[in-house]
């Protein structure tokens, strides 16, 4: 008994249909609708426009008149932007693997580096939407605390300083975002950031006043001392030098290294 034989040119080739890709403009909307996706981001981000009305009110009530300005009520109300924003980045990445779902996240979409690009976009887009709306909250503060006092509104908010502020507000959200993709996992992430925000000033200071070479050349090395120029009224081409060298030590090779990590790391 013979196997039949087909005929090639009545029996042709299976097609192969390509499975479309999906376009980063709606990775990043995934991402962003994640950021205020579980009860810790949504707080964290609600936390923003409210200590910007508690303090605009703080400021209205029993500040001086010299303190009733754009540029006051800006510059106070983005002290607390540097602290919550990095900690809705730290959750946005670590909760990925501490809810166990990166799994489901990079089975849906294989490249892990769009998915870590898409991330940093929504970021981005959360933390120019957040400044703008301090930048608005503190212009109607400045309004309304001049019209209470009976005094002239003051806009001395100039727009290279607002621009660095912004500035600022994205390095430190950048920050959160690498200690995210380093350590992967929520508690010891959040840990390793406010240590940094408040161990590391304080040792730094100490070590600066103990040792001179490190009081004149810290600023290159420490992330936390160099942004501080950023949000000064006046910035010098050295201290640009130094915040940029700081960030490349901090941020730019450490995130580098951790992706490369992460896109390597076996999913479990």
């Amino acid at each position: 008994m013979s196997a039949p034989v087909l005929d090639p040119t009545v029996v042709g080739p299976r097609a192969t249909t390509a499975r479309p890709r999906i376009p980063m403009t709606r990775l990043v909307d995934v991402e962003f609708r994640k950021l205020v996706d579980t009860r810790s981001s949504r707080w964290l981000l609600a936390a923003v426009p409210l200590l910007t009305l508690v303090v605009v009110t703080g400021v209205t009530l029993w500040g001086s008149d010299e303190e009733v300005t754009f540029g006051m009520h800006t510059t106070t109300n983005m002290m607390p932007m540097e602290l919550l924003l990095p900690l809705v980045a730290v959750l946005s990445v670590a909760g990925e693997w501490s809810q166990r779902s990166a799994l489901t996240t990079f089975a849906l979409v294989p490249r892990r580096g769009r998915v870590l690009s898409a991330k940093a976009a929504a970021l981005l887009v959360a933390t120019l939407a957040a400044t703008a709306t301090v930048l608005a909250l503190s212009a109607i503060g400045t309004v309304v605390a001049a019209q209470v006092r009976g005094i002239g509104t003051v806009w001395d908010l100039p727009l290279e300083l607002a621009l660095r502020l912004a500035l600022a507000n994205v390095v430190a959200v950048a920050f959160g975002f690498l200690v995210g993709v380093a350590i992967r996992s929520t508690a010891p992430a959040m840990v390793a950031y406010l240590a940094f925000m408040f161990v590391v000033p304080i040792l730094s200071s100490m070590v600066a006043g103990m040792w001179s070479w490190w009081a004149e050349n810290g600023p290159w090395i420490d992330l936390s001392w160099s942004t501080a120029f950023v949000t000064a009224p006046e910035i010098t081409g050295e201290q640009w030098a130094q915040v940029g060298t700081s960030t490349l030590i901090w941020i730019v090779v450490p995130l580098a290294l951790a992706t490369r990590r992460v896109l390597r790391t076996e999913i479990r």
